[in-house]
């Protein structure tokens, strides 16, 4: 599969400050790379220089085949950009915006007019074309941003916290849009500290802290490569857990631990289901009185945690069930 974007040994100095300490990435063409990391960890330094806003002190960046730190004029005609903030002249029109957008890239007026329209029409402002940008909702306004991203048709669209600030609407609407780029043959660099959006969106993830890289791989690999399915049991208040222990012990990866939870015990397995079935057989003959049990594999945001030392960004409104993941990507 061939390569939208190569980013080899970039480093970039504030003063003294060492910003980004070596970053290497390559996202495939037509895919999805979520850049995951606590605040402070480089990632909208990292999207700034990608997309030319700020030169890197060392390394190589190419972009749909165009080396950044040499053409960055032909770099930016296949990179569009969405920032954290939407960023449209309230003044003017939502077709206006765009019309304008269009005609700095060189478009003649009835090409930026016919180029606007398509937009509004894809991202479904059709019917506010005509209000100002300034009247938008935080969803429409960050769907204008998008749509000038677009304009030039990149290759290559960069999102830097798309989807922050918006409520859950907007959320699974920018979802939806992003899912469709994708479609397209779109390549997306998301930048994000939602895990539900990277776990949902992100054909792989890289994640950063302190300017460095410090994992890569799927969701499915980063969870996998934190341990394994953790079963849970729930005793019987009072229960003495020893009995309990001593079983947990003998199906498990290691010495089970104590939860938050009162009276509930927990350990790593390698067979989830299976184990679970043969755990709660052998806590039956021990004469042990489970109330619940369980089998949970690792989130994102155990990866995070494990990673980083911080928890990632939740986003308690918008549950990531499978219900809500097919109306997002259907």
């Amino acid at each position: 599969m061939s390569l939208a974007v190569e980013i080899e040994g970039l480093v970039k100095y504030y003063g003294k400050v060492r910003v980004l300490d070596g970053i290497d990435l390559e996202i495939p063409s037509g895919t999805v790379m979520g850049l995951l990391g606590p605040n402070g960890a480089g990632k909208t330094t990292t999207v700034r220089v990608v997309t030319t806003l700020l030169s890197p002190s060392a390394g190589r960046i190419h972009v749909a085949g165009v080396d950044v730190l040499k053409h960055p004029a032909r770099a930016r005609t296949r990179l569009g950009l969405s920032g954290q903030y939407a960023a449209v002249d309230a003044n003017l029109t939502g077709f206006e915006n765009l019309r304008m957008v269009a005609r700095l890239y060189g478009m003649n007026h009835k090409q930026a007019g016919d180029r606007a329209a398509e937009l509004l029409g894809a991202l479904g402002l059709e019917h506010a074309a005509g209000r100002r940008a300034g009247t938008y909702s935080g969803g429409m306004a960050r769907r204008l941003d998008l749509a000038g991203a677009l304009v030039c048709k990149p290759p290559v669209v960069v999102l830097d916290e798309p989807t922050t600030g918006l409520d859950p609407r907007g959320r699974l609407d920018m979802w939806r849009v992003i899912g469709e780029l994708v479609d397209d043959g779109t390549t997306v660099l998301l930048t994000t500290q939602y895990l539900e959006e990277a776990d949902l969106l992100a054909d792989r993830i890289t994640v950063i802290d302190r300017g460095r890289v410090i994992a890569r791989g799927s969701a499915d690999e980063l969870k996998t490569s934190i341990g394994g399915d953790k079963l849970t049991v729930t005793l019987a208040a009072g229960q003495d857990p020893a009995p309990a222990r001593r079983v947990l012990a003998g199906v498990g990866i290691g010495e089970p631990q104590t939860t938050e939870i009162a009276d509930q015990l927990a350990v790593v397995v390698g067979d989830g289901t299976r184990t679970m079935v043969e755990a709660l057989r052998r806590l039956d003959d021990a004469g042990v009185c489970v109330l619940d049990a369980g089998v949970h594999r690792p989130s994102l945001d155990d990866v995070f945690l494990s990673l980083t030392g911080k928890p990632g960004e939740r986003l308690p409104t918008v549950p990531a069930t499978e219900s809500v993941q097919e109306e997002i990507l259907s």
